[in-house]
């Protein structure tokens, strides 16, 4: 359990570095299905399909460390 969650916490700071030095993951919030609302005073960003393709992209990740544990 030990090593998963420092695989785990190595990944993140990798993502995390990734994410602040490369301006982020480029098709990433902007993805057919992600809902951006744009007024006057207001803007509202609700990344559906986004969170969707994480979503699949992390389980697939897990099932692999799992399986080849």
């Amino acid at each position: 359990m030990g090593k998963l969650l420092i695989i785990i916490g190595v990944i993140i700071i990798i993502a995390g570095v990734i994410i602040h030095y490369f301006d982020g993951i480029p098709f990433l919030g902007k993805l057919p299905g992600d809902i951006h609302i744009k007024r006057e005073n207001v803007s509202f960003h609700f990344p559906i399909a986004s969170g969707i393709v994480i979503s699949i992209l992390l389980s697939v990740l897990l099932y692999l460390i799992n399986k080849y544990r």
